[in-house]
């Protein structure tokens, strides 16, 4: 479509507020309107806004003007953590020097500083769902530095070591302090900003370490390698601090814009006066260096006097000079000249100095030659001289071992023929208790014989016994239960006896 045609819309230019063009497209469709501008800041959409085409109701007819947009929250919340940090940085910077000492954990300004950087590192973190709750820590992009920047790996393993830490936020605030005693925070940090591919798993891409002021507070970092810094991180509770920012540290009321109104005044007074003071004695100053000036003036014409005589002594040393140069060209002539002879006999003798030499190398490199044979033979005799000490110091060792080895084997054979008398007088004496034992033994065998066939008697007696005891309990029963039955019309006594008798 040509351009200025309005069939359904606006195509047209119009002059930014630069001055330059502003390309804008309008469409509308009922109601709806939509702005597209290229090439322009953010802070330039309230004059975009300002104008505004004709309706396509009537031509001529102004459009309403619209009210501004409003910001982006985010960007607010970025810009209000930037400026935080700003002036606990600036804060903690001026305190610590004006008091020159090295700062501790308890000291306010340091507290609030790891505060607002715990809440610059929150900015934007991602949500991570586990099985028990919602993980929204900022332990995990510290944690990452270790593999971008290979010297943290000793405070990320110090981190980890630390007793008493249980939660991934106490290892986040202990990592903060030991950076800060290290003095390298802004190094470890500028390492994760740089690599937003690695920190977009942990943030949105609206975070402020994803944005233009990480960087920014990141370069502000630097300054506190300035500060000395003695933190106890051992026995501190990090778990369950809670970080809120004190804003009264950096707000101030009305007596004390008074109070530091004064003192600027009182301070404005003492450089009024020390100004005065240097208004005088510039005067002085400015008095004696015009008195200085007409001596120097005095002393110039002098000078010039002294110039114009010294000009005309330089006239006559050049016209020396002169003369001394054209002395010096004859003298450098005959010079030359006889060092053109000189430099003839030079070589002459240059020439029999070589054939002298030639002769001399020669018989130094024969020297040379029978030496190196007579050091090869040399040590050919000494390698062979070698091998023969070393064999004889073998066979005198393999002498002494066989020696050795031979009195072994002869206490051996002493101590094994001793052994053996022993043995046969053992046999022998053994020999004899076994001849004694088997006639002790056939002895036994026959009184044994003797005691079974006694035994024999003796059981078959036990048993005429036996049966003949057995016959009489039997009679004793029958006459007892005889009795039993006549023992109700008896005495009590009689009963007894025969009850007794029966059992």
């Amino acid at each position: 479509m040509a351009e200025g045609s309005r069939s359904d819309g606006f195509q047209g230019a119009k002059t930014g507020p630069a001055g330059g063009p502003l390309p804008v497209r309008w469409s509308s469709r009922g109601r709806a309107m939509t702005f597209q501008v290229w090439g322009w800041r953010r802070e330039d959409a309230s004059q975009v806004l300002a104008w505004m085409p004709e309706a396509e109701g009537g031509r001529g007819a102004a459009m309403p003007r619209r009210t501004p947009a409003t910001k982006d929250p985010t960007a607010v919340e970025r810009a209000n953590l930037l400026n935080m940090a700003k002036l606990s940085i600036k804060g903690l910077i001026e305190s610590a020097l004006s008091f020159g000492r090295t700062l501790d954990s308890d000291y306010p300004p340091l507290q609030q500083f790891f505060v607002v950087m715990e809440h610059c590192l929150k900015h934007g973190l991602k949500v991570r769902k586990s099985f028990l709750s919602y993980n929204k820590t900022i332990w995990g992009p510290l944690e990452l530095v270790e593999k971008l920047y290979p010297e943290a790996e000793e405070i990320g393993a110090s981190v980890r070591d630390l007793p008493g830490l249980k939660t991934p936020l106490g290892r986040a605030r202990a990592w903060l302090r030991l950076a800060l005693m290290q003095k390298k925070m802004a190094d470890y940090l500028r390492c994760l900003i740089i690599q937003r591919d690695l920190l977009s798993e942990f943030y949105e891409y609206h975070a402020l370490m994803m944005e233009e002021e990480g960087a920014v507070i990141v370069g502000l970092l630097v300054g506190l390698n300035v500060i000395d810094a003695n933190l106890c991180v051992k026995g501190e509770d990090l778990d369950s601090q809670v970080g809120v920012i004190d804003f009264s540290m950096y707000l101030k009321n009305e007596e004390d814009i008074e109070n530091e109104r004064d003192v600027q005044i009182a301070a404005i007074l003492d450089q009024k006066n020390y100004v005065e003071e240097l208004n005088r004695q510039l005067n002085s100053t400015v008095s004696s260096l015009h008195s200085r000036v007409d001596s120097l003036e005095k002393s110039n014409t002098k000078l010039i006097e002294e110039l114009a005589i010294a000009k005309n002594n330089i006239i006559k040393l050049q016209e020396e000079n002169h003369q001394l140069r054209s002395e010096n060209k004859l003298i450098l002539m005959k010079t030359q000249q006889h060092l053109e002879v000189t430099k003839v006999d030079v070589e002459t003798e240059l020439q029999t100095y070589k054939h002298s030499r030639q002769g001399l190398d020669e018989m130094y490199n024969e020297a040379r030659r029978q030496l190196r044979d007579e050091s090869q033979l040399r040590q050919d005799v000494e390698n062979e001289l070698a091998v023969q000490v070393s064999m004889k110091h073998e066979i005198e060792l393999a002498m002494k071992l066989l020696e050795k080895d031979i009195h072994e084997k002869q206490d051996t054979l002493i101590g094994l023929r001793q052994q053996l008398e022993e043995v046969k007088a053992i046999n022998i004496e053994m020999y004899q208790k076994l001849q004694g034992s088997e006639d002790g033994l056939k002895e036994k065998n026959e009184i044994i014989a003797r005691l079974e066939e006694k035994t024999n008697k003796i059981t078959a007696a036990m048993r005429q016994l036996e049966q003949s005891d057995n016959d009489l309990l039997t009679q004793t029963r029958t006459i007892a239960m005889s009795l039993v039955k006549y023992a109700s019309s008896d005495t009590q006594d009689q009963y007894k006896l025969v009850k007794d008798i029966s059992f």
